[in-house]
């Protein structure tokens, strides 16, 4: 489990401009992934306690980068209409933080 999970930050920006934008130039690649599952633009705040809620999983870590520990969680996001998808988030603790933040989000092929 990621260290400090209650305390993940998932920047609404990233969910709702990012990951559920239909025209963001690489969001757009996985907006159609998070709509099949039923997530929307409009109600993003779904998606980010749904992020939140895979965080029990196992989190290896990825590499220590310059601006922080890198972790992956893999989980499975059961979406608003019902449908699930195999996902892997990204986390990084930055040097100067404690608590992991959201990086980015894909399907898991």
């Amino acid at each position: 489990m990621l260290l400090d999970a209650r305390a993940a930050i998932v920047p609404g920006d990233k969910v709702r401009d990012y990951l559920l934008s239909s025209t963001h130039p690489i969001g757009r690649h996985k907006y159609a992934f998070f709509r099949s599952l039923g997530y929307l633009q409009g109600q993003w705040q779904v998606l980010e306690r749904d992020l939140h809620a895979t965080l029990s999983g196992e989190a290896p870590s990825l590499d220590v980068t310059g601006y922080g520990q890198k972790f992956t969680v893999r989980g499975v996001l059961t979406g608003p209409n019902g449908r699930s998808g195999r996902i892997v988030t990204v986390w990084i603790i930055l040097s100067d933080e404690v608590s992991p933040r959201f990086v980015t989000a894909y399907p898991e092929e």
